[in-house]
């Protein structure tokens, strides 16, 4: 049967800020505590979406949890009324408030792992939540997202597992590690995983300023759990190098597309030898030659790389098999990176054939790039028959979602905000609203 592959972005969700700093993102420490935009960040994504769709593309929408995320704040020792729990986290932590308020389950690529059913043992789609166990404002993601995901993946053609064991020996943070090159969407893959450090075993390199996010143990656990057959799985391990540099994921150095590989030279150790034994892999697996393109140092420094997120750029292919590139606008506003794309798309080596560049600036201060913002699912017709089609991209939801995100978001919040009653009680209303366009009332 044919497959595509549909991309699921999720909305960002009112309480949209910059008050976390997650160490090791250099976006989110140079925007904390600013004023945000949750109106500006929602609907730059929901822009996104309509564009792609736009374009032939088929994409999903996924709603946003609801935060701050009071269960957390209870299980931490805060009691009391709803408004008493926020005012006693405001007043004794309020780290911990910001924390449980971050609308950071927007950034989709670290969601969650899945293996399209052409290359798993069961022929069946696997999906696993990932732990995000090494920030504490991303590890109270995985229960609502493994809760959605059954809603929007019904069985028996989804199968569902629960995210991995927490803590850092398992830190799992997701498809942003993870990449599945291949003739064709639907045909038989290679699954690149990249790891920052091993847990059982000595580390030969180790970044000295930033922590690792994603460990060997974690991919290959996935790898196992997903019954992806052992010679169709590479490991490679991300340069300390990169991820002092703010790298802290691999889809801000590279990123692939069927037989297309875009990498920044300083993405990986060993990088020739890996790149060469991966090509091989994928020429014998896959029956289709690896076309990899390795950005040089000099073309783009790892500076500008992180800076206009250029890696974290969506590659997808269209009908006739060219691609294209969807940037974000800081690319076009980096000469060194807006001189590169400029030259790829006018290179006839390769198949990306046009670039596109977007405005998700609200998303970029916190370090998400069009990439973050989405997760793969490769399906076949059944499948896709069998997604719950309230989470598919339409012109009629993207209406209803933008008038909803219109009337109930904020164009202008501050980190104080958060503590506020009457902001509380406005987040509730907006989750409400938009949970009912979704049909999922009270379900999550």
């Amino acid at each position: 049967m044919k497959s595509v592959e549909v991309n699921f972005d999720t909305l960002a969700g009112p309480t949209h800020n910059t008050s976390v700093i997650s160490f090791g993102n250099v976006a989110s420490a140079s925007s904390h505590l600013k004023p945000s935009n949750p109106q500006a960040a929602a609907l730059q994504g929901l822009e996104k979406m309509r564009f792609l769709d736009s374009l032939g593309f088929r994409q999903g929408v996924l709603p946003p949890q609801r935060r701050p995320h009071l269960p957390t704040l209870r299980l931490l020792g805060f009691r009391g009324s709803d408004h008493e729990v926020l005012k006693k986290a405001w007043s004794q932590s309020p780290t911990i408030l910001m924390g449980v308020s971050s609308s950071a389950y927007m950034w989709t690529a670290n969601s969650s792992t899945v293996t399209p059913s052409c290359d798993s043992a069961d022929n069946r789609v696997h999906i696993t939540p990932a732990n995000l166990s090494s920030k504490f404002h991303r590890s109270i993601e995985a229960e609502i997202t493994e809760r959605l995901f059954k809603i929007v993946f019904p069985e028996p053609h989804f199968e569902h597992h629960p995210p991995i064991l927490r803590g850092q020996h398992f830190s799992d943070e997701g498809a942003a590690n993870h990449t599945c090159f291949n003739r064709a969407h639907g045909t038989l893959g290679v699954h690149l995983f990249v790891y920052g450090r091993t847990n059982f075993k000595d580390n030969l390199f180790a970044p000295k300023r930033y922590p690792v996010r994603q460990v060997f143990e974690a991919s290959e656990s996935i790898a196992r759990i997903h019954r992806l057959n052992p010679s169709q799985v590479f490991f490679v391990q991300q340069n300390p190098e990169a991820i002092d540099a703010g790298v802290f994921h691999n889809d801000v150095i590279s990123i692939g597309n069927n037989n297309v590989f875009l990498y920044h030279e300083k993405a990986f150790c060993n990088s020739d030898d890996c790149i060469s034994e991966l090509q091989k892999a994928v020429t014998e697996t896959c029956e289709t030659h690896l076309n990899c393109i390795k950005v040089l140092n000099k073309q783009v420094s790892l500076d500008d790389a992180v800076k206009s997120y250029l890696f974290n750029s969506q590659i997808l292919t269209l009908p006739d098999s060219s691609m294209i590139i969807l940037a974000p606008s800081e690319c076009q506003q980096t000469p060194s990176v807006f001189k590169f794309l400029n030259e790829l798309a006018l290179d006839p080596d390769n198949p990306i054939s046009k670039v596109h560049y977007f405005n998700l600036n609200e998303s970029m201060r916190s370090g998400g790039g069009p990439a973050c913002l989405r997760i793969r699912v490769v399906l076949n017709e059944d499948e896709l028959a069998a997604v719950n089609p309230r989470f598919l991209f339409t012109e009629e939801l993207y209406n209803s979602l933008a008038s909803c995100i219109k009337k109930n978001y904020r164009t202008v919040l501050l980190p104080e905000d958060i503590a506020n009653p009457q902001f509380f009680d406005e987040c509730m209303e907006a989750y409400s609203a938009i949970e009912k366009i979704f049909g999922i009332e009270n379900a999550l």
